[in-house]
């Protein structure tokens, strides 16, 4: 569709997931907690009890990455798993206290991250944007599988 890379789609998404991923980092530098760990923990903390895969699935993670980050929030004591009844190799995640104080201190910090990057940008273009990105993605999902 279009031939330069800086019109190219992938490139772009790249170029404005690291930009916004680095400025949030810095806005969480004081948390001791990255990025993609915030959107596990969050995801977590949203429905108790959820399997790995369902956390993952909500995260945008993969099962590694999913499995590296939970063992990470796990140290941190933000997160706890409870092995399955039925299987032993299975557990459910529960957020703790301090991951739920932390959750409440980054939700203001996050929105406002994301507001700061999209200024300029009207309410309609947002809502458009967000849309497209759902529709890229799941064109990708149907790809990938």
């Amino acid at each position: 569709m279009h031939n330069s890379l800086d019109q190219s789609l992938g490139f772009k998404l790249g170029v404005a997931y690291r930009k916004v991923s680095q400025l949030f980092q810095q806005q969480l530098k004081d948390h001791n907690l990255t990025p993609e760990q915030w959107a596990v923990l969050y995801r977590t903390g949203e429905q108790d009890g959820m399997i790995q895969r369902e956390i993952g699935q909500r995260a945008g993670k993969d099962k590694p990455t999913t499995t590296r980050i939970l063992v990470a929030l796990e140290e941190k004591g933000m997160i706890r798993k409870v092995e399955g009844s039925t299987d032993r190799r299975s557990f459910r995640v529960y957020i703790t206290e301090a991951g739920r104080d932390k959750v409440r201190q980054i939700e203001p910090i996050e929105r406002a991250t994301m507001s700061a990057v999209s200024q300029g940008i009207s309410e309609e273009d947002y809502a458009l944007f967000v849309n497209l990105l759902q529709r890229i993605i799941g064109n990708a999902d149907k790809l990938i599988e």
